[in-house]
């Protein structure tokens, strides 16, 4: 990237940022990732692709690119970009928990324990080697149980295990110790094996919900337009991803039982392509109708707002927020047997490569909804709930619908205006919505 021209800068580009083409002003875009944002953002009437690091107006960029440039150029009034500059507060491992601690003691000091309860949606977390000592005391404490190490900035299942036995994970913390206390400079090899072995341990959760004696979790998305104030949009779609092998507790090395990232469980075996391994939401969310009632369903989806929103919370004070940033995060829960949502983690990349024809058409509607409500175009009066398949879910506060009465909700309700898996609710009303079905092509490779 040029350092000495402002992004937005107007040079020889075929479209400027006022011109005007097939009725809609010209934005010209930049991006890294080359999967289905692509396809949304060439098929996007007056959007035009660029490819000089100075010429943009919107920039669909990578974590990495972020990290390399974001501090090195001006941007004017009208540009955006896809990330903010300190996304990572909420999506690696151990600064989430981090913050959510910090949340959950601030909130017990400031409004009592009840309060603080609402924020026991995520598992008992250490972060090592730093709190490796913390769970040898928490491990005493329940022997037996069963524990998931991650690496805090790793993903699609990568360095992932379960341990029954802290003699377990011995070996890698002799390693880890070697790194850290070694003398003299370090290879890069050497310090990317040090940065690959800091993870977070949590207590697994050895009783999911499952269906047909499988295993799942569910990929939310929200959408975050800004810090300051927060505001935030939930996506109406998302899907379950399932493994492919019936749980038991009998083998804990058994990643494609234990592990639902499309990523491990397109290696199994049995998998088929075709079928996939996922369920959209709003199969989901009629199969667990038919089985437990509308009001038992609702309630979850409700309680699932309310570990978006207040993850949010979390981080709000630590996010350097930034006018010209959105980030549109994937959520990671998983339902218990008592149908309690656990949040496992937040993705600032989730992945929009898809896995089938339906994935493609799901994450197409997805990304061409976030650029509605980011809307470069200028066609929002702001007032707007709903756009596309998005529910504004919190705006500096609680959002309702206009036909909810506020005196039946429960003061655990965050927020009334989501519809999360609703089959009744999938296009807002007025809203500017550019998906064209029939240019939709998937192909698998």
């Amino acid at each position: 990237m040029s350092k000495n021209k402002p992004s937005g800068f107007k040079g020889s580009n075929d479209c400027g940022k006022n011109e005007e083409r097939e009725g809609r002003s010209c934005v010209r875009f930049k991006l890294c990732p080359f999967n289905t944002i692509q396809s949304v953002l060439r098929q996007r009437p007056g959007w035009v692709e660029v490819k000089d690091d100075c010429e943009w107006d919107f920039n669909w960029c990578d974590v990495g690119w972020l990290r390399e440039n974001f501090d090195h150029f001006f941007m004017e009034e009208h540009v955006r970009i896809s990330h903010f500059r300190n996304h990572y507060e909420l999506s690696r491992k151990n600064l989430m928990v981090k913050n959510l601690k910090r949340y959950r003691k601030n909130l017990e000091r400031d409004a009592g324990h009840m309060e603080a309860s609402k924020c026991d949606f995520f598992p008992c977390t250490f972060v090592l080697p730093s709190e490796y000592h913390l769970l040898v005391e928490e491990f005493k404490r329940s022997p037996g149980s069963i524990w998931i190490m991650k690496p805090v900035a790793k993903c699609q299942g990568k360095g992932i295990f379960l341990f029954r036995k802290l003699k377990d994970i011995m070996d890698w913390k002799k390693i880890d110790n070697t790194l850290l206390t070694q003398d003299g400079p370090r290879s890069e090899e050497q310090k990317d094996a040090a940065q690959v072995e800091s993870y977070v341990a949590q207590r697994y959760i050895e009783n999911p919900y499952l269906i047909n004696g499988k295993k799942f979790d569910l990929r939310i998305y929200v959408l975050v337009t800004s810090y300051v104030p927060l505001k935030a949009w939930l996506y109406r779609d998302g899907f379950a991803r399932f493994s492919s092998t019936r749980f038991s507790l009998s083998s804990i090395d058994d990643k494609y039982m234990h592990l639902t990232n499309v990523a491990v469980q397109r290696t199994a075996p049995d998998y088929d392509p075709e079928k996939g391994c996922k369920w959209q939401m709003q199969q989901l969310r009629r199969y667990l109708t038919a089985k437990h009632g509308r009001e038992i369903v609702e309630t979850l989806f409700k309680e699932m707002d309310n570990i978006f929103v207040r993850s949010l919370l979390s981080v709000q004070k630590v996010m350097i927020n930034d006018k010209h940033c959105f980030e549109l995060y994937g959520y990671d829960v998983l339902l218990d047997q008592n149908l309690k949502p656990w949040l496992i983690e937040v993705n600032a990349s989730p992945s929009h490569m898809p896995s089938s024809q339906e994935d493609y058409e799901m994450k197409y509607r997805l990304l061409d909804d976030t650029l509605n409500v980011v809307d470069m175009e200028g066609r929002l009066t702001g007032k707007e709930k709903r756009v596309g398949g998005y529910d504004l879910m919190w705006n500096d506060g609680p959002v309702y619908r206009e036909d909810v009465n506020l005196e039946t909700l429960g003061s655990s309700c965050f927020t009334a205006n989501t519809h999360l898996g609703n089959t009744h609710c999938l296009l807002g009303n007025n809203a500017p919505h550019f998906w064209d079905k029939s240019k939709l092509k998937y192909t698998r490779n």
